[in-house]
C-alpha cells in the first residue's frame, strides 16, 4: 500500500484567506487559519517583567486551546511549515509567536508575505520564503509593551480615584485631548461680525455674481450695516460698472495619489459616510477574497494597512493601457505624479490599490454587497485617477469699478477634464462668466447686502480626527480604527452629527492624564516615539533600550500620581422624581455608556430607567402616549412611542404632531442637503418648503 504524501502546511490568520490562498497553491498544500493571534500578554496582570529587561510573560489566548492544539496536529504531519501572516509588525509577531508554539527554528526560511493575494503574487512568494524578520518583531513588541506600561499603570489609578471601567493608553489619550483641546477653542470663541454685499451684473443677456471687494483697488472689511450702506450709497443705479482688469489664465490641477490606510479612511467618511470601523471591515474582506463567478475567489485589493503611496511599475503599466483603451492616449499620464509620503511613513508595502485594475467596479458588482462595491469603486477610480493626466481648467477675474467701489467676479471652465473623469468632488462645478474685456461696461441688476458671523473652529469627525493624528504623527495606520472605537466605547467622546463630543467623564480622564501625565498627551514627545518604534523595526534602535528610557520618567510619574492623586467624585445629579419601585429619589448616574435614573439606595434597591427626551408629539398610533427620542444598538437616532411595548409606533424621522392634508398620514421632518429642514408626508404626495 503507497503511503500518504505529506502535505506542506500553510498557516494564514483568517478562514476567508486561507481558502482564497488554497486554491492558488493546489494538492501538495494545506492552508489552514491562526485566527489572529494565539499568544498575548494576560489580561489580569501587567505581564511585563520591569526589572529583567522588560520580559514580556506570554500565554496563550483563552478560547484558543483547541485552535493550538489543532495547528500542532497539522504541523506534525506536514513536511515543511510556512508562516503566511499579514505583511506589518502585527503579522511578523503572529509568525514569531506561531513558531515558539509549533518548536520550528525562527531562522529557518518558512515566512511567506505577500502583498496582494492573487494567483502570481502567492506563488511568486512561495519561491522566495524568508526567515522571520525580529526587527519588525521587536518593533511589535515594544508598542505592546509600550501600551502594557502605560494602560496597567494609569489605568488601576484611574479605577481608584474616578470610578472602575476606565482605561488610558497613549494614543486614545491624545486622540480624547485634541477633541477637548477643540472642544475648549469652541467655548472659548466670540463671534464677531462681518457683512458681505454679494452683487448681480449683467453684459447684455448674460448674469454673473461678483463680491464686492473694497475702495480705490484697496481691500476693504464691512464690519457692519453701517458701513455697507455707505458704500451702497456711493454706487450710482443708473450709471454702468466699468471692467477695469481682467486676467485670463490656464490652471492645471492634479490627481491625488492612490489611497493610504488613513487616507481611505478619511475619504470614506467623508464621501461614503462609512465610519473607520466599517471601513476596514470592508477592506479586510475586499483583500481577503471574494468569489467573483469563474475565476473563483480572488483578493480584489493589495493590503489595507499600509502609510506608502508607492506603486509598482506592473500596476502602472496595466493602469496606463486600461486609461489607453477606455479613455483615450490624452488622459493617460506620461509620468504620473509621486505622493508626499508623511513624515515617519515606512513605504513597507505598496499603496490601497486593485491587485487587478482591469477588475472595474461594474463587473464586480453582482459579487459584492452594497458597502463593499461602494469602497470597492472609491479605491478604484481614486487608483486609476492618479495615473491620469491633470484637469486643465480656463479660469478668469474680473475687476469692477464705479465711483472707486470695486467689485470681483472669479469664473473657471473645464478646457480638459483630465483625471475628474472619473473621479470628482461633488463641488466641482464650472462658474463660467460673460466674455469680458477691460473697458467693458456692465450694468448692477441687483444687491444683496448678507450680515455673517465668524465661525468657531468644528469639532472633529472621524476623518479630521484620524488627519489629525497622522499630520502630528501619532500612531500608525493599524491604531487609528482601535482608538476611535475605545474613545467611544470609554464613554469619554460621543458622536453628535457625526462629530465628536466630549463627556463628563472623558474631561475628568483627560485632565488628570494632563496633570499627572503630561508626556502621554504631549504630541512631540509620543510623536518621537513612534519614530523610535520605526527605528526599532528598521534595525537601528534596540528596543529594551527605547522602553527603557520611556518607563525610567514614567514610573516616577505613576509613583508622584499615587501619593498626590484626590479622588474624584462624580455627583449623582437629583432626578427630580422618585423611586417607583421603593418611593426614594431617583439621581442621574453616569454609566459606560451614558447618563442613566437610578435609584439613590443602589444597591439596596437596583431599580433604573433609560434617560429619554420627548419631542412634545403625542404617537399618531395610539394617541396615548408621547414620542420620545430612542437609539438603535449601532447609535442611529429614531423615534418610538413611550408606551411601548404596548405601542410599536417607530419611525427614522422626527414626526411633527401634524397629519398629511392629503391622505392623513402623520408628517414627519426630513433633513435635506445644504443642513435645511423639510417637512414630508412618508407616501411621497406631500412636501412642504425646505427651512433653512
Amino acid at each position: 500500500m503507497a503511503t500518504k504524501t505529506k502535505k506542506k502546511l500553510v498557516i494564514v490568520e483568517s478562514p476567508s484567506k486561507a481558502k482564497t490562498i488554497e486554491k492558488y497553491l493546489g494538492r501538495t498544500y494545506k492552508v489552514i487559519a491562526s485566527l489572529g493571534h494565539i499568544r498575548d500578554l494576560p489580561k489580569s496582570k501587567m505581564g511585563v517583567d520591569v526589572d529583567h529587561d522588560f520580559e514580556p510573560h506570554y500565554i496563550s489566548i483563552r478560547g484558543k486551546g483547541d485552535v493550538i492544539k489543532n495547528l500542532r496536529s497539522e504541523a506534525k504531519k506536514a513536511k515543511k511549515v510556512y508562516l503566511a501572516s499579514d505583511p506589518d509588525r502585527e503579522g511578523e509577531a503572529i509568525a514569531w509567536h506561531l513558531s515558539y508554539l509549533l518548536g520550528l527554528d525562527t531562522k529557518d526560511k518558512n515566512r511567506v508575505v505577500f502583498n496582494e493575494i492573487t494567483k502570481d503574487a502567492v506563488k511568486n512568494a512561495f519561491k522566495e520564503p524568508r526567515s522571520i524578520d525580529m526587527s519588525l518583531v521587536d518593533a511589535q513588541q515594544a508598542r505592546r509593551v509600550l501600551d502594557r506600561l502605560v494602560g496597567y499603570s494609569i489605568s488601576p489609578l484611574l479605577w481608584k480615584k474616578v470610578k472602575k471601567g476606565l482605561s488610558a493608553g497613549r494614543v486614545q489619550s491624545i486622540a480624547l485631548n485634541l477633541i477637548i483641546q477643540r472642544e475648549n477653542e469652541i467655548k472659548a470663541f466670540k463671534p464677531e461680525e462681518y457683512w458681505t454685499i454679494e452683487s448681480e451684473f449683467q453684459k447684455g443677456r448674460q448674469k454673473f455674481q461678483a463680491n464686492f471687494y473694497g475702495e480705490n483697488n484697496k481691500k476693504l472689511a464691512l464690519p457692519n450695516n453701517d458701513a455697507v450702506q455707505a458704500i451702497l450709497q456711493k454706487i450710482d443705479k443708473k450709471k454702468a460698472f466699468n471692467v477695469t482688469k481682467v486676467v485670463k489664465k490656464e490652471r492645471k490641477r492634479f490627481p491625488a495619489p492612490p489611497f493610504t490606510t488613513s487616507s481611505m479612511q478619511q475619504e470614506a467618511n467623508r464621501r461614503l459616510n462609512f465610519r473607520t470601523r466599517k471601513t476596514m471591515m470592508a477592506a479586510q474582506q475586499l483583500y481577503e477574497g471574494i468569489n467573483i463567478g469563474k475565476e473563483g475567489t480572488v483578493g480584489l485589493i493589495t493590503y489595507m494597512r499600509t502609510d506608502s503611496t508607492r506603486i509598482s511599475s506592473i500596476a502602472k503599466h496595466e493602469a496606463s493601457v486600461l486609461i489607453h483603451e477606455k479613455y483615450g492616449a490624452e488622459y493617460a499620464a506620461t509620468k504620473p505624479r509621486k505622493g508626499k509620503m508623511p513624515e515617519g511613513a515606512q513605504d513597507a508595502h505598496e499603496a490601497i490599490r486593485p491587485s487587478s485594475v482591469r477588475r472595474t467596479p461594474e463587473e464586480l458588482k453582482d459579487y459584492l454587497t452594497k458597502d463593499q462595491y461602494r469602497l470597492y469603486s472609491l479605491i478604484w477610480s481614486r487608483f486609476v485617477a492618479s495615473q491620469m493626466t491633470p484637469e486643465v481648467m480656463d479660469t478668469m477675474a474680473v475687476s469692477i469699478e464705479q465711483n472707486q467701489v470695486n467689485f470681483r467676479a472669479n469664473g473657471s471652465k473645464t478646457k480638459f477634464a483630465g483625471f475628474t473623469t472619473i473621479y470628482k468632488n461633488a463641488t466641482d462645478k464650472d462658474n463660467i462668466l460673460p466674455d469680458l474685456a477691460e473697458g467693458d461696461e456692465v450694468k448692477l441688476t441687483k444687491t444683496n447686502p448678507a450680515q455673517h458671523f465668524t465661525q468657531p473652529p468644528a469639532r472633529y469627525s472621524e476623518a479630521n480626527l484620524i488627519k489629525a493624528l497622522e499630520e502630528n504623527g501619532v500612531g500608525r495606520p493599524s491604531t487609528y480604527a482601535p482608538t476611535l472605537d475605545t474613545i467611544q466605547r470609554r464613554y469619554y467622546v460621543k458622536l453628535v452629527s457625526r462629530r465628536f463630543e466630549p463627556t463628563e467623564l472623558g474631561e475628568i480622564v483627560n485632565e488628570i492624564i494632563v496633570e499627572f501625565f503630561p508626556d502621554i498627551v504631549n504630541i512631540t514627545f509620543t510623536a518621537d516615539l513612534e519614530s523610535e518604534l520605526d527605528g526599532i523595526e528598521e534595525g537601528k534602535e534596540n528596543w529594551v533600550q527605547v522602553v527603557d528610557e520611556f518607563y525610567k520618567p514614567f514610573s516616577k510619574e505613576v509613583a508622584h500620581a499615587e501619593e498626590n492623586m484626590e479622588s474624584v467624585q462624580i455627583k449623582d445629579e437629583p432626578a427630580g422624581f422618585d423611586c417607583d419601585v421603593c418611593g426614594s429619589p431617583m439621581v442621574v448616574k453616569m454609566g459606560r455608556y451614558g447618563k442613566f435614573f437610578a435609584c439613590s439606595r443602589f444597591p439596596d434597591c437596583r431599580n433604573t430607567k433609560a434617560i429619554v427626551k420627548e419631542i412634545g408629539v403625542i404617537c399618531p398610533k395610539c394617541h396615548k402616549g408621547q414620542i420620545i427620542e430612542r437609539k438603535s444598538k449601532r447609535g442611529r437616532l429614531f423615534y418610538g412611542c413611550s408606551r411601548y411595548p404596548d405601542c410599536d409606533f417607530v419611525s427614522w424621522d422626527k414626526p411633527v404632531g401634524r397629519d398629511c392634508p392629503k391622505d392623513g398620514h402623520f408628517l414627519v421632518e426630513k433633513k435635506v442637503k445644504g443642513g435645511g429642514k423639510q417637512v414630508v408626508c412618508p407616501n411621497g404626495d406631500y412636501e412642504e418648503p425646505v427651512q433653512k
